[in-house]
């Protein structure tokens, strides 16, 4: 039987499996998840860094490891990717096409077949709609091997066979949540924008459970 998000139809709270959970974002996607009463795993590298996200079960180890990746999506009903890498305009980037390959091939064999998967603005036909100052300045200097790399793995995710959803963010903020969130999906006539970090969380949860969006990459800003 695969796992899935309906699995807990009945009731029963869902197991997340978390990546990328002491990031910005992915911090607070896990204390949202356990706010619902979600049953969080989350994989993290240093457990210092994990101090204020009591409830949830930590898995340590680098999602770069392959046998660590391979056991930690085993129980779970559903994966979220909230990975990111160091913007820069030199350094070749692939931890998040690498990581993810390695992912669906863990999340295949223990038959999980839920991913929410984070990228950005900027990302696959999301690009050129980030407004002048991103798209002329910060995406040429900063983002453009992080975003070649971002596109990869949603190719990988997108040929996955899975039940995927992938969410591009606009511009990132850390102002309180609470707002009400746009997820677009045509672009036409829509140039920035920004987002609090907590109403992406909140949206990328609930895409555990909702089709809404199965197999789209909306892009999401206030």
């Amino acid at each position: 039987m695969t796992h899935s998000s309906r699995d807990s139809a009945n009731g029963a709270k869902p197991n997340i499996l978390v990546l990328g959970a002491t990031g910005g974002t992915g911090r607070l996607i896990v204390r949202e998840a356990l706010a619902r009463g979600d049953n969080v795993t989350a994989l993290v590298r240093s457990p210092g860094k994990a101090g204020d996200l009591q409830g949830a079960h930590l898995i340590v180890g680098d999602a770069r490891d392959e046998a660590t990746l391979r056991k930690a999506p085993k129980g779970q009903d559903a994966v979220i990717s909230a990975l990111g890498t160091p913007a820069g305009p030199f350094r070749e980037v692939t931890l998040l096409s690498t990581v993810t390959r390695s992912l669906l091939d863990a999340m295949r064999a223990e038959r999980v077949s839920r991913l929410v998967a984070i990228t950005g603005i900027g990302a696959g036909d999301s690009a050129g709609h980030g407004g002048f100052l991103f798209d002329r300045l910060i995406f040429p200097l900063l983002l453009r091997k992080v975003y070649a790399d971002k596109n990869r793995q949603e190719a990988i995710i997108g040929n996955s066979g899975l039940d995927w959803v992938v969410v591009r963010p606009s511009v990132l903020n850390d102002k309180p949540g609470g707002h009400t969130v746009r997820a677009l999906t045509d672009l036409t006539d829509f140039h920035g924008g920004t987002i609090a970090r907590a109403d992406v969380a909140r949206f990328v949860l609930d895409q555990v459970s909702d089709d809404s969006f199965l197999h789209r990459s909306p892009l999401i800003t206030w």
